[in-house]
């Protein structure tokens, strides 16, 4: 794991420069990136010499008790070859030589990635680098296998193949359903690892709202539209109460949200798809329309949009439950608490939850904050799940 980290950043400019080709994503982030992707690869190498992750236990024997106690000995031990499918928005960090691959490397199992067309040549220069510090360290042959194609049949064909043993998979629900239900078709099912879409539902709360509406939706429009809204923490959902407060949210976030310029998104794909999830998600009839970019659009680039619908619009319609990758975000005006527990309990599993509250807002409404950390992974505190 370190000779890969230390390939990687031999790669120099050509990986930074490759990435940003296929991605659109700029250097700065692009940099940063990698940083992170080394700095994981060194974090699970310094986890792996620890030992830890082994929960080794060793339970010594008693042989002269009434009833004797054998010598019990537990450990973890590697599943064997994972199968990892790398994100479209993170080329470095959640790709190929990505967390899934450094906790998998880390725990001794043998990795096969299947890159993302969207960035296949620059998860070609990172599987080269993985190849090349594979040999120079003497790791078996076999210990990584990078394969490209488009096809669902190639995800099929490695899930279901019988010496793969668990799958990583950062993407889209549709995607990692569709994996979860070929790994638990097969003869012997095995375990997925999926973060899939999420519209990480923020949760403003009276007080806070009366204390600081502006600056909130400041904070809002700088995360719905932080690196053209292609974070899977993005925050698709807003949940307010009806009244002076709020319309000073929407009004304020509104005016930040037309003045941001449309940017080039990842990949022509992502940007189609971010088209007719918006254009579906404006069309329904209790949705209105708020915010759109004023800067024409050119081709690839997505303008950035806000919407508005009413509590029981949202529990009532499927449609806006639904994750629209990119800088877009809708609000839920909630008659009262209740509708809002009504909301929180009609959203489906999260990676995060916001709450923008006061702690008087808090003690006040323990149901609504019950209900919403069932729901999600993370709960956030007052900030930006960005």
């Amino acid at each position: 794991m370190r000779m890969i980290a230390k390939e990687i950043e031999g790669l120099g400019e050509e990986l930074i420069e490759t990435a940003a080709r296929e991605t659109n994503l700029p250097d700065a982030r692009l940099r940063n990136e990698r940083a992170r992707t080394i700095f994981q690869l060194i974090s699970y190498a310094d986890a792996t010499e620890t030992a830890s992750w082994m929960d080794i236990r060793i339970d010594s024997p008693i042989p002269n008790r009434a009833a004797p106690k054998p010598d019990l000995r537990k450990t973890m031990v590697p599943l064997g070859p994972v199968a990892v499918f790398g994100a479209a928005n993170f080329p470095f960090a959640y790709s190929t030589a990505g967390g899934d691959t450094a906790c998998a490397f880390a725990a001794g199992c043998p990795v096969i990635v299947k890159a993302h067309p969207a960035h296949a040549a620059t998860s070609e220069l990172v599987a080269q680098a993985i190849l090349a510090a594979a040999k120079k360290t003497m790791m078996p042959e076999g210990i990584f296998h990078h394969i490209h194609g488009q096809s669902f049949e190639v995800g099929k064909a490695i899930v279901t193949h019988q010496h793969t043993k668990a799958v990583g998979f950062t993407g889209s629900h549709l995607g990692g359903k569709q994996l979860f239900d070929w790994a638990n078709q097969r003869a012997e099912p095995i375990p997925v690892f999926a973060e899939m879409s999420s519209i990480n539902p923020v949760f403003l709360l009276p007080g806070k709202l009366k204390e600081s509406a502006a600056e909130v939706a400041g904070q809002y429009a700088g995360s719905i539209t932080l690196g053209v809204g292609q974070f899977c923490t993005n925050p698709g959902l807003i949940v307010g109460i009806d009244g002076p407060e709020l319309d000073e949210f929407m009004s304020s976030l509104s005016n930040q949200i037309k003045k941001v310029q449309p940017a080039s998104m990842l990949h022509p794909g992502i940007f189609k798809n971010y088209q007719e999830r918006k254009k579906d998600a404006l069309s329904q009839s209790e949705v209105d329309t708020i915010a759109i970019a004023e800067q024409p659009a050119s081709e690839n680039q997505g303008a950035a949009a806000l919407a508005s619908a009413s509590a029981n619009a949202f529990v009532n319609n499927p449609v806006l439950h639904k994750e629209v990758f990119g800088p877009y975000s809708l609000i839920i005006r909630c008659k009262d608490i209740k509708e809002m527990i009504d909301v929180a309990r009609k959203t489906e599993g999260q990676l995060t939850c916001t709450l923008m509250a006061t702690n008087n807002d808090i003690k006040e409404n323990e149901p609504l904050v019950n209900t919403i950390k069932n729901i999600c992974g993370r709960l956030i505190m007052n900030g930006v799940p960005t």
